[in-house]
């Protein structure tokens, strides 16, 4: 009996663990330089700037220490949304197609964000995107 008790133990523990666990979708960073990669938060060009989603509904966002802005809670769906950025120097679109995430955990990834916008270039780089305002 008390090896059938220790058998199965941990086997509820994993079974239990699997519903109780989700992955949220990788953060959205993003820092905006001029064509000479002058971060325009830190030298005071960009001031003012929002992001809503294709329901005009307004996203979250932070400022970060290094200047960057991340994008809260984005990428927790399944397909594909649109979304516009305002500023007091330049508007531009983007997308972000996410998909479920099912490894033992449930949850959500990000598969592509596509940029649409005239006089803007994008540069993914390590762990951000870096948005350039030409």
């Amino acid at each position: 009996m008390k090896k059938l008790i220790l058998f199965l133990f941990p086997l509820l523990l994993f079974t239990a663990c699997g519903e109780d666990c989700y992955n949220a979708p990788q953060p959205v960073v993003f820092e905006f330089v001029n064509a000479d990669g002058e971060n325009l938060i830190a030298n005071g060009t960009l001031t003012t700037f929002a992001i809503q989603d294709e329901n005009h509904v307004g996203v979250q966002l932070t400022k970060t220490s290094d200047n960057r802005v991340l994008l809260e809670n984005v990428g927790a769906y399944d397909g594909t949304k649109n979304y516009k950025f305002y500023s007091n120097v330049k508007l531009f679109d983007f997308s972000i197609q996410s998909s479920e995430f099912n490894s033992g955990c449930d949850g959500f990834q990000i598969n592509k964000l596509t940029f649409t916008g005239v006089g803007i270039d994008v540069k993914d780089e390590n762990g951000y995107y870096q948005i350039i305002f030409q």
